[in-house]
């Protein structure tokens, strides 16, 4: 059977992912940013957490993980570069290593830049990628410990996935990041779009995430760094420098 994965909100933005394998009845939480909801929402699903995959420190990203492992006795695996900042990690993986949920693999992607050891989990048979706050529906993480080549790299991982892969990423950020994304990029009609559609969305009290890659491609301006037309705009000689000079006009929009 295909994996199931259970969204929700909690705190003030974020979204909780609970990803189930029905065959072997295991149960991983992507991140943990409220245990007590993490917790409800598993028993009303009639789900057992078995795992926690950590995507990186912060957190309204691992601030759950004692209560939930206390809770259930189970096993938390986190970033390797991160994990001294995070409670309770039974194991470290870094870019390249793979975790599974009964037989289903999940690879770990290095997405260093937001934090030094940030990584995402891209599970290719079900099309679909955990990204945490490294990347956002027409947006990106801050770069609050890394730097702009090592950041660019990163997304540069993220865009040579599968144009059909739908990304989960932890924010509802996405309507102020159309606003953004329509100043770097006025003359893309796709965004345009994009942006309608999102407006409508969040007008209906609809969700943004999860979504799909291929659009991100074509309308995400930190995806897009390497575009002729946005170096023209933006500046830069290489796409990182046009990547860092987005990322500060973010910062400060």
């Amino acid at each position: 059977m295909t994996l199931q994965v259970h969204q929700f909100p909690c705190l003030s933005d974020n979204y909780g992912f609970l990803l189930h394998d029905p065959d072997s009845g295991e149960t991983a939480c992507i991140d943990t940013p409220d245990a007590e909801e993490y917790l409800k929402q598993a028993k009303a699903k009639g789900w057992t957490i078995t795992q926690i995959w950590n995507t990186h420190w912060h957190p309204d990203h691992a601030g759950g993980n004692e209560a939930i492992k206390a809770a259930t006795g189970c096993t938390v695996v986190a970033p390797l570069l991160d994990a001294e900042k995070i409670a309770a990690v039974d194991r470290t993986v870094r870019d390249g290593d793979f975790v599974k949920l009964g037989e289903h693999s999940a690879w770990v992607i290095d997405v260093g830049g937001h934090t030094m050891g940030h990584i995402a989990y891209h599970l290719p048979d079900s099309h679909i990628a955990f990204v945490g706050d490294s990347l956002f529906a027409l947006g990106c993480g801050r770069m609050f410990e890394g730097t702009a080549p090592q950041f660019w790299d990163s997304l540069s991982r993220l865009r040579r996935l599968p144009a059909d892969t739908t990304l989960y990423c932890a924010h509802e950020y996405t309507q102020a990041n159309a606003k953004f994304a329509q100043h770097a990029d006025p003359d893309n009609a796709a965004l345009q779009d994009y942006a309608d559609e999102i407006d409508e969305k969040r007008a209906a009290g609809e969700w943004t995430v999860p979504f799909p890659l291929a659009r991100e491609l074509a309308t995400n301006p930190f995806l897009r760094a390497d575009d002729p037309a946005m170096q023209a705009r933006w500046g830069g000689e290489q796409p990182y420098e046009t990547f860092a000079a987005l990322r500060a006009a973010k910062d400060s929009f």
